[in-house]
């Protein structure tokens, strides 16, 4: 790992402020969600793990400024789908109900943003901790862990389902009676990522050199 640049004035408030709000919306929306607080907390959950490690290494190991709005943003998809449940968000059925779409896509949108977001985390932890470099490798990395994170979040939604309330498990699969539901998720997760990685690359290095001369 290379030698660490003198973090700006400031930058500490970014993933303060960014924490501060995320609590405030968690502590407001786990009050009485829709759906129940089980069913909050089974969506919502992973995501506070990631929070928790994030914040458990902070100090030794600062991620860049975009990791952290990246999670905040990626947090919220999971709160709104956590409060009515991904198959019954307000949202998703606005839009199926005016476009005359066959079911509610917020799940879509949340098993995309399960790739586009933590592609950042997976690109920084690979080129700060390892001997990659830029280039081809590091995609296919980034895109194969990506992928593995899709396929064990399937497993994760079948094992709930089988393990938990029926009602309650359903409705974190989310199917809608889609038989290729876990495909479409797996591959809408790699197609997040490779989005992310296309279109953010750049951005990414350039909030990475204001913590580290990565």
């Amino acid at each position: 790992m290379t030698a660490a640049r003198e973090v700006p004035d400031g930058f500490d408030r970014v993933p303060l402020a960014l924490l501060v709000l995320l609590t405030v919306i968690c502590v407001a929306t786990v009050w009485g969600p829709p759906a129940g607080r089980f069913s909050w907390f089974l969506e919502v959950g992973p995501g506070l793990v990631g929070v928790a490690v994030l914040i458990g290494t902070y100090k030794r190991a600062k991620m860049s400024r975009i990791v952290y709005v990246f999670v905040f943003l990626h947090m919220l998809i999971l709160i709104y789908g956590g409060i009515y449940t991904y198959a019954e968000t307000p949202l998703g059925n606005w839009a199926r109900d005016t476009f005359e779409l066959s079911r509610n896509h917020y799940d879509r949108v949340g098993h995309l943003a399960l790739g586009f977001f933590p592609s950042l985390i997976i690109r920084e932890v690979l080129l700060r901790n390892t001997p990659l470099v830029r280039g081809g490798w590091l995609v296919f990395l980034v895109l194969s862990v990506v992928l593995a994170i899709g396929a064990f979040w399937e497993l994760l939604e079948w094992w709930t389902t089988l393990v938990v309330a029926s009602d309650v498990g359903d409705a974190f699969l989310g199917s809608q009676g889609d038989v290729w539901d876990a495909q479409w998720d797996m591959f809408l997760a790699l197609v997040g990522a490779a989005i992310a990685l296309a279109l953010l690359s750049k951005v990414h290095d350039r909030s990475m050199a204001v913590v580290t001369d990565a």
